[in-house]
């Protein structure tokens, strides 16, 4: 059998530099996460590339999405190239190439390759680091990316120049992804994160990031999980269904969400059995909100707490949940998967936190309405896929 030639995307890069030193009479940080207009910036000078223009709905208040390019390769099992090529491994490991052009499905439980439209020529103070959007989070896609040489998923080195490639994995659902289709997001940072207890509790006092539920701030804010409801016919989650329907990822308020998932109700106890192997969809008992001045990731609380997994999509923008025409302080929502066994769940149980970095500077837009965002002011909100009650 002939070997398969994986076509090279991206023409050879050069090496640019840029300086960012903040906006004129504003005072620069000396670290920090990029906004939105350093970004732009980044595209402008060629640190960030593309086989196709960069729209600007892609530029977030502190993060790039980044879109599919259009080959998907189905893989035998997902790998690093701990110090090679993504190309050499790919030849090793690829098992069919599928042209997702006008959409393709990717079946649950296959492991898929496909690379990114947008590349790199990071400066060497510069490094990026991805997660799956929102959207794609909830709907229990496993994403991760990976380039030339990593060691790690979803770190992009210093200095790095070259192409990108997404591993994609969906666990419940069957999805139809093509050219274009934006499933993860990138967010830069220079310099070393500030993200100090001390450094929060005062950003905590000058501009509040709780406003419903304890203030609990110990190696960040830790979240809890709302599993109380106010009567026992209320639903406080969802679980997901399986050997449903697909979902085009790029459809939005286009599916009955019963088709897909069951409703999780309270009870006396308040507390819920998380089944192995069994998605969920769960909010916080905390009501948070982050300042136009940060941007906020979702970490694991600590592995010792239980076996499960909580939240795939960990980026959280500036003004999320900030004070806007919607009102102040939104809850966040947790993807939960248990591992080998079943663990009970409790109400206010302690299931992740927040590690808040401040921004070079304020970005010129923050999360809200107004930039066509989908998740401001939310309570327990299924992805954007699915018509909301």
């Amino acid at each position: 059998m002939a070997e398969k030639k994986i076509p090279d995307l991206f023409p050879d890069t050069k090496e640019t530099t840029s300086d960012f030193d903040g906006a004129p009479g504003q005072k620069a940080q000396i670290s920090g996460v990029l906004p939105g207009q350093m970004i732009r910036s980044m595209i402008e000078n060629g640190e960030i590339w593309s086989q196709g223009e960069i729209n600007d709905e892609q530029i977030q208040p502190a993060s790039l999405d980044l879109r599919l390019a259009d080959t998907a390769y189905r893989i035998r099992a997902s790998f690093l190239p701990s110090g090679g090529s993504v190309n050499r491994k790919l030849k090793d490991f690829a098992l069919h190439r599928i042209d997702i052009t006008d959409g393709a499905v990717l079946e649950t439980g296959c492991v898929y390759l496909v690379p990114l439209m947008e590349a790199l020529s990071l400066p060497e103070r510069i490094i990026a680091v991805a997660n799956p959007k929102s959207s794609t989070g909830r709907i229990d896609v496993f994403t991760r990316l990976i380039c030339d040489g990593t060691h790690e998923f979803d770190k992009i080195p210093n200095g790095y120049k070259g192409h990108l490639w997404l591993e994609i994995s969906p666990r419940t659902f069957p999805v139809i992804v093509r050219k274009g289709s934006r499933l993860s997001q990138m967010r830069f940072r220079r310099g070393r994160p500030t993200n100090s207890d001390t450094e929060l509790k005062r950003l905590h006092s000058e501009d509040n990031i709780v406003y419903d539920g304890k203030v609990n701030i110990s190696e960040g804010l830790a979240l809890s999980v709302d599993l109380k409801g106010e009567a026992a016919e209320d639903i406080v989650g969802w679980k997901a269904k399986r050997h449903a329907g697909l979902i085009d990822i790029d459809k939005k308020d286009a599916y009955d969400m019963e088709k897909y998932w069951d409703p999780v109700f309270a009870t006396e106890g308040q507390r819920i059995i998380l089944d192995p192997g069994e998605f969920y969809i769960l909010s916080s008992s905390e009501s948070i909100a982050i300042p136009p001045s940060h941007a906020a990731e979702m970490v694991p609380f600590k592995p010792s707490v239980g076996e499960f997994r909580v939240h795939y999509a960990g980026f959280f923008d500036p003004g999320f949940g900030h004070n806007s025409s919607e009102g102040k302080g939104s809850k966040a929502v947790l993807e939960i998967r248990s591992w080998e066994v079943p663990f009970i769940l409790e109400d206010s149980q302690i299931v992740g936190r927040l590690i808040y970095e401040r921004l070079l500077e304020l970005p010129e837009r923050s999360y809200g309405s107004s930039i066509g965002s989908n998740y401001q002011k939310q309570g327990l909100k299924l992805s954007k896929h699915f018509k909301q009650i």
